[in-house]
């Protein structure tokens, strides 16, 4: 076929060099997929990547399978994803400890966030809830602020262990603050919880759910959020830059990414398939009474959301002087 014109020839390379990336998003998926999970069943990061895989499932019109793969703050999990063949039957369900807090808190980290991954699109944000023991003669968070530098060092607060997000949403409150407070690390939340109830930690860092109980039935106080928007859950607690601390926020996010090298018209799919899914009314009630927000993203957004967090939280691991191996 000859082309007498230079347009009508460039039009038609375009349309032949489209029919194999059309072709390869038609015949996706070509099996069930599976959406690794980088922590044990049970938990907050599970049952979100659940309701996820649910809805997403039917909308490719194959199995999306949970593999749950715990270990190493979620390396394990992202490492076998990131070294998976990248057809996009492999995906990763990914946090912001997975792909922009482990970077800097492990000194051996056995995957790039962000040279081994196709982001494909946000799903959700959450954030903590800064609860108070009743016995801390703190009304409001200008009071906690005012009590922490009256006493440097005595006050405590309590995490699920070094790294975790309530330590560094901590640590980000001391330095934002400009105070003296102390980390007591536990294996867990749970055991925080108990001795914060029972008067022996100051405060804590919390997901909202955890404690919208405790909260309504006077066993903590609850002093601010720390995303940038109150929670429907909690209307009447401030953020934290509206009690007066600017620039403080530690919002959680859930996402989930495909191996680097997935092609494009595949990475474009599962896009468009999620903001579907986040966009029912459903998941957002679901989302909501979880106490996050579904949030979508295009992949670009999601690579920038990554990049940026990555550098916000380097120096709060960095001064807070955690480090695993």
């Amino acid at each position: 076929m000859k082309f007498k014109h230079p347009i009508a020839f460039a039009m038609a390379a375009a349309s032949l060099l489209a029919a194999p990336l059309h072709a390869q998003e038609a015949a996706y998926p070509r099996q069930a997929v599976t959406l690794v999970v980088p922590f044990p069943a049970g938990g907050p990061t599970d049952a979100m990547a659940r309701l996820l895989a649910q809805k997403l499932g039917d909308r490719l019109g194959q199995q999306v399978i949970i593999d749950n793969r715990g270990g190493a703050g979620g390396g394990i999990a992202a490492e076998l994803v990131a070294r998976a063949p990248a057809d996009g039957h492999t995906l990763f369900f990914g946090t912001t400890g997975t792909m922009a807090i482990n970077p800097s808190l492990y000194a051996k980290l056995r995957y790039d966030p962000v040279k081994d991954f196709a982001p494909v699109s946000l799903m959700a944000t959450t954030m903590n809830v800064l609860v108070a023991s009743p016995e801390i003669p703190a009304r409001n968070l200008a009071d906690l602020i005012a009590l922490a530098k009256a006493r440097p060092g005595e006050l405590t607060y309590g995490s699920a262990g070094n790294g975790s997000s309530n330590h560094l949403s901590g640590e980000l409150f001391r330095s934002t603050a400009g105070i003296q407070i102390t980390h007591v690390p536990y294996k867990g939340s749970a055991p925080a919880m108990v001795d914060l109830l029972g008067g022996r930690l100051s405060m804590m860092f919390d997901t909202i759910a955890q404690q919208t109980q405790n909260i309504a039935a006077g066993k903590v106080r609850a002093l601010a959020v720390t995303g940038p928007k109150r929670s429907p859950l909690l209307p009447t607690v401030p953020t934290a830059q509206e009690a007066g601390l600017k620039g403080f926020d530690v919002t959680i996010w859930y996402g989930v990414l495909a191996p680097r090298a997935t092609p494009a018209p595949v990475v474009e799919r599962l896009n468009r398939e999620m903001v579907a899914v986040m966009a029912s009314d459903d998941m957002k009630k679901r989302m909501e009474a979880d106490g996050a927000e579904a949030r979508t993203t295009t992949p670009a957004e999601f690579a920038a959301l990554i990049r940026s967090d990555t550098a916000k939280w380097a120096p709060v691991v960095k001064a807070s002087g955690a480090s695993l191996d």
